[in-house]
């Protein structure tokens, strides 16, 4: 299930974007930053302090910060190679193409597939990474001249097809092994994928000395630690990360979450979509029909502790798909977890989120 994260950025005033090759920026507690296209989207790390500083100058240490950036946004790029389904040679590619036979794939592979899995029994199958075939069949990405979101509906006789072979059941786990035991089944990582990502590229900047940092991969966002005072120090105030509202067309806020140590995840139904005769159709697709999903939530906004930044990104999506009630149900016996939902109707509803200030 290809999923769109809402644009969650971080509060203008507390973090500068940086041009993608200016690791220098003065010491004024704006931190280290760079941005990069990866994972089909923007992303952007900004380092705020590290340890083992002494007897290094504020210019050896943002050096050290640019150069770890860089190596995370490979990362980035190695695990892609793994776990996408369109890059050729993947584990799930292989997979995907092995005609239903057992592919050796790398312990990643294994525990992100094991991760999707989960979620398809947490959601009873709303969430179902086995919807490959149904979202190739969609494409809600193209524009006009004049940037208008536009699309076509796909035929209904092949998008009725590819639903049938939709079921998270079909694959089999034996070590590092996986097999797809439908051979029309075809796995698509891209609603979990990102979070897990997110989760190894924060523990790479931990390993190596960050004390204080911000991961926002297109808007599966990490954050390590509170945010320094300079590159030294790694003592200072929490984060202020701003959440996008769906019902604003500017870009306005939400809110704001004041945290440390989190993972923060949104999945949306307002980003990518677009319209015919009047209907809206999202990029959020059911799995029993292959056409989007009917919910009464516009974005499910999750809130767990760092390192569970996978589980956060498939529970934002199975809370959308889920719909309001559900949702809130699932949310309140999920330890460690608290969730922002903004239903049709634009009514928010936090859900054990400590410091949310509601701004819209």
């Amino acid at each position: 299930m290809k999923k769109i994260f809402s644009i969650l950025f971080l509060m203008i005033a507390l973090i500068i974007p940086q041009l993608a090759c200016n690791a220098k920026v003065p010491n004024n507690n704006q931190g280290v930053s760079k941005t990069s296209f990866h994972l089909d989207t923007v992303c952007t790390i900004t380092i705020y302090s590290m340890d083992d500083t002494q007897n290094k100058s504020e210019e050896e240490l943002e050096k050290e910060a640019f150069h770890l950036m860089t190596d995370a946004f490979k990362l980035c790029d190695e695990y892609e190679k793994i776990l996408s389904k369109t890059v050729v040679g993947s584990d799930i590619y292989n997979i995907n193409n092995a005609d239903g036979k057992w592919v050796d794939v790398n312990q990643i592979t294994a525990e992100t597939i094991k991760k999707g899995i989960e979620y398809g029994n947490v959601s009873n199958g709303a969430f179902d990474i086995t919807i490959g075939d149904v979202t190739d069949l969609w494409d809600f990405h193209k524009e006009d001249e004049d940037g208008e979101k536009t699309g076509e509906l796909p035929d209904k006789n092949l998008l009725s097809e590819a639903a049938k072979h939709v079921d998270y059941n079909n694959i089999e786990i034996e070590g590092n092994k996986v097999r797809l035991k439908d051979s029309d089944a075809n796995i698509d990582l891209g609603g979990i994928a990102k979070g897990y990502i997110a989760d190894k590229v924060a523990e790479y900047l931990e390993l190596n000395g960050v004390t204080s940092a911000v991961v926002d991969l297109g808007g599966n966002i990490v954050v390590i630690g509170q945010k320094g005072s300079s590159i030294k120090d790694g003592e200072g105030v929490d984060f202020s990360i701003g959440v996008a509202s769906p019902v604003s067309d500017r870009g306005g806020l939400l809110g704001t979450i004041l945290c440390s140590n989190k993972t923060i995840v949104t999945s949306g139904t307002y980003e990518r979509y677009f319209e015919i005769d009047g209907v809206r159709y999202h990029h959020v697709l059911n799995p029993d029909t292959g056409y989007p999903v009917e919910t009464d939530l516009l974005a499910v906004t999750i809130v767990g502790e760092r390192g569970a930044s996978a589980d956060c990104d498939g529970l934002s999506t199975t809370c959308l798909a889920l719909g309001k009630e559900k949702a809130v149900s699932l949310i309140e016996k999920t330890k460690d977890v608290g969730a922002i939902l903004v239903d049709s109707d634009g009514e928010v509803t936090a859900i054990n989120v400590e410091n949310f200030e509601q701004k819209m």
